[in-house]
């Protein structure tokens, strides 16, 4: 049905472009309106197109097309978009999942009350009480060996002979000198004996002559009343036995000062003597002592020379041992070794015995980071112990009765507070709880605060689970 001319002629004139309402065609007659043009028909329309124009009322630039339903589907993404919003709300209010822990890997200890028994323990060796080092007292080269390491040796064993020519020509010097200094004692003691015999004679001239000449002036004297000889004879004979007289008491000075410095004379001499044969003994033991011998009974250890070797004086050539005494040497980690004492009871594990002992001596000074503890070995040693055998030892402290303890966690220190996981819903989770540690053993530790008897723990290392207060156990 077409539309009436005259409303057609009713459209204003002077637009460029006429709105015509397109007609409306019913059944088979509908026509088919094409937007698309032809290359070869550019410029003039097609059979339909001719239709289509003005003459016959219908524009195919102005059909008007049915809306589409976009209400319906802007609607679905509203909700979407909201209910996006709604669950990624919900999930940014919900914590991470506690992460997983495997039950196989962990280890777990339940807190307990009673005693504990405080110890420490060090690692060390088994040496002997008494040890005879065997040392080159002079320089030498190796003429020959005779015992081997681990051979029982006696105290006079020779045990390597060393030869050094200065050693033998020394000796044969130092003897010279001793022989010269006792023909020099001999050669003083007879020129002193002849000066003081040479001495007593003169003594004895003079004495003589002092007498005489005295009998004489006495003579003279009782002449001289009698005028037999004049006065100055008289007194010449005076004065002859006066000088004679003094003439004695000097020579008889010299002889006493002879005979008291003749035994200092000879006694400096003897002592040169005795002084140049100490040093040719001593020139002959450093000859006797290149045969090297064991000093001690014992089993020789450390002992590794080859023919032909020099060794230098003061060189460690063996040590000899006696096996059937030894002790142990333990250290001690320097945090733990201030609570031992000397007396303390002490085991040492052999890797296949366990010995008891008590400590005998703490070093003072640290060492590497460690103490030395010497422990005295008690009672009959086992058969595998031997000296320089790797053991360990524990040293114990003290026994605590009555309190509340658990194996020693990893990191956990005395007397520190830590952060330990405690085992909760039958074992399925843990959660972290803050405990106050106190004195600590080798595998043990007091638990001050923060456990109860009964509480089960973990004392693995959880340093990786810092971040979180719960784990699953699994």
């Amino acid at each position: 049905m077409e539309e009436p001319k005259g409303r057609a002629e009713a459209t204003p004139s002077g637009t460029t472009r006429e709105r015509i309402r397109p007609s409306v065609i019913e059944g088979n007659e509908r026509r088919r309106l094409s937007l698309k043009k032809d290359r070869g028909d550019k410029g003039r329309g097609s059979a339909d197109d001719r239709g289509s124009g003005p003459e016959s009322g219908v524009s195919r630039m102005d059909i008007k097309r049915a809306p589409k339903g976009k209400r319906k589907r802007n609607i679905y993404i509203g909700l979407g978009a909201a209910a996006l919003l709604v669950v990624t709300f919900l999930f940014s209010q919900l914590e991470p999942a506690a992460p997983t822990a495997d039950r196989n890997v962990i280890v777990q200890g339940t807190v307990e009350r009673g005693e504990m028994v405080r110890e420490v323990r060090g690692s060390g060796t088994l040496v002997p009480e008494r040890v005879q080092f065997v040392a080159a007292v002079t320089a030498g080269r190796v003429e020959s060996v005779h015992f081997e390491p681990g051979q029982a040796v006696e105290a006079e064993d020779i045990l390597v002979v060393l030869s050094n020519p200065d050693v033998e020509l020394q000796v044969l010097e130092a003897e010279q000198q001793w022989t010269a200094a006792r023909a020099t004692l001999v050669s003083l003691r007879q020129t002193l004996g002849s000066a003081v015999f040479a001495q007593e004679a003169a003594v004895a001239d003079a004495r003589a002559r002092f007498q005489e000449a005295q009998r004489q002036a006495e003579a003279y004297a009782s002449m001289v009343d009698n005028e037999w000889v004049s006065d100055n004879e008289h007194q010449t004979a005076r004065d002859n036995a006066d000088a004679l007289a003094e003439l004695l008491r000097t020579q008889q000075a010299q002889l006493d000062l002879m005979n008291a410095t003749i035994g200092e004379r000879l006694a400096v001499q003897r002592e040169q003597v005795a002084r140049l044969e100490n040093i040719h003994r001593y020139y002959q033991e450093r000859a006797a002592n290149m045969k090297v011998k064991a000093g001690a009974e014992g089993v020789l250890q450390d002992f590794d020379l080859e023919v032909g070797q020099w060794v230098q004086s003061g060189t460690t050539l063996a040590r000899v041992a006696r096996p059937e005494r030894l002790k142990a040497e333990l250290r001690i980690p320097q945090t733990q070794a201030r609570d031992v004492q000397v007396g303390q009871l002490a085991f040492v594990d052999t890797r296949t015995d366990t010995i008891p002992g008590r400590v005998r001596r703490v070093d003072p000074n640290v060492q590497g980071g460690s103490v030395l503890v010497e422990v005295t070995l008690e009672g009959d040693l086992p058969a595998g112990a031997r000296p320089d055998l790797n053991i360990d030892g524990t040293v114990e402290l003290e026994r605590l009765t009555d309190v509340l303890h658990v194996g020693r966690p990893a990191y956990g220190q005395s007397h520190s507070t830590v952060s330990l996981f405690r085992v909760i819903d039958g074992g399925s989770a843990a959660e972290r709880v803050t405990v106050q540690l106190g004195r600590s053993s080798v595998n043990q530790i007091e638990v001050v605060e923060g456990l109860q008897e009964g509480d089960i723990i973990i004392l693995s290392d959880m340093s990786r689970y810092d971040d979180v207060d719960r784990v699953r156990i699994r």
